[in-house]
């Protein structure tokens, strides 16, 4: 008994893993086969000299790690656009501290926020043009944790805009 529920079990799993993969590229059109993601410039008010990179770099990789599609510089199937519109930082909580002092943050938050123009001329329907932010809530000194932050968003980032623009979510 314990050997069928093991194989079952197995079966099972091995029906689930394969219909996610295949699941994965469903939603992207056969005719689709290359995209240009054009280089995101950082036009927020704070600036961080890489996000730019960091940002368009992590792009690329999703769809490449993420999809069949190619990555193209020049002539390409779908273009990818945008720019980084809002980098900051607010509190989340506040410290008690004495009375004749005043409040300090206990908690941060760091947020961006990325405008992405998705073009497909080919199905119009799936084309967007529409604003996606993400957060990561830290404590104590920006500097020392930013970049981590900045790897964090980014990955929660590229896979909204990856969800959107291929897998209908």
């Amino acid at each position: 008994m314990k050997k069928i529920l093991g194989v079952t079990i197995v079966c099972s799993l091995s029906l689930l893993l394969s219909s996610c993969y295949t699941l994965k590229n469903n939603t992207i059109p056969p005719a689709l086969k290359t995209v240009n993601v054009q280089f995101f410039e950082n036009t927020a008010p704070l600036v961080v000299n890489n996000l730019s990179q960091v940002f368009t770099e992590g792009l690329k990789d999703r769809i490449r790690s993420q999809s069949r599609l190619s990555i193209s510089r020049g002539e390409a199937d779908a273009i990818i656009s945008g720019s980084i519109t809002g980098y900051s930082i607010a509190p989340v909580s506040i410290e008690a501290v004495a009375s004749n002092v005043a409040p300090i943050a206990d908690a941060n938050r760091l947020s961006i926020t990325v405008k992405v123009k998705f073009a497909y001329d080919a199905d119009k329907k799936i084309s967007f043009d529409e604003s996606f932010t993400r957060f990561a809530n830290f404590r104590g000194d920006i500097g020392s944790q930013e970049q981590n932050l900045i790897q964090e968003i980014v990955k929660q980032l590229t896979e909204d805009i990856f969800n959107k623009a291929f897998s209908n979510w």
